[in-house]
């Protein structure tokens, strides 16, 4: 994988804990996970697999995991604001694709809000499709889940 000089992926870490809860929280304030909640989805390794992005040495972004056999369903995916618009989140999404397939997942699935439109775009040009929709599934504000899938068959997958 090409990054710039800046930029590094590495798998989530105890020591990445505290950032990771303070990330989680400004971006996600009303339902924000823990520093508990990470300390317990770190703790499930190996099924659960996280992924830090870091940008200048600092926790930016992250993404997971759960490897559940020829299913994987991505857990979560961020960036912080001030570094979106930089194909950071595909960067991030196309390292969780390899991952999965690297442990034998056939199908992606993920759930995203209804209203956020550049999440949907980054996984709608990753190839994933709408397979149903969880109406008022994010609270508060009633908005609705899609439940969103990608093959990961090497036959017409995309993993670039």
């Amino acid at each position: 994988m090409s990054t710039a000089p800046d930029v590094r992926l590495h798998h989530a870490r105890w020591t990445d804990v505290a950032a990771l809860a303070e990330l989680e929280t400004r971006l996600f304030p009303d339902d924000a996970w823990s520093e508990a909640s990470w300390w317990a989805e770190l703790a499930a390794r190996p099924r659960r697999e996280y992924l830090v992005l870091e940008v200048g040495g600092r926790v930016a972004g992250y993404g997971g995991l759960d490897h559940g056999g020829e299913v994987t369903d991505v857990m979560t995916v961020a960036v912080a604001p001030e570094e979106r618009g930089r194909g950071l989140g595909g960067m991030l999404v196309g390292e969780l694709e390899r991952a999965a397939r690297g442990r034998g997942a056939e199908h992606l699935m993920l759930e995203v809000r209804a209203d956020n439109g550049a999440a949907l775009g980054l996984y709608e040009g990753r190839g994933f499709t709408t397979v149903s929709r969880r109406r008022g599934y994010y609270q508060p504000g009633s908005v609705d889940a899609l439940v969103m899938r990608k093959s990961l068959s090497t036959k017409g997958a995309h993993d670039g």
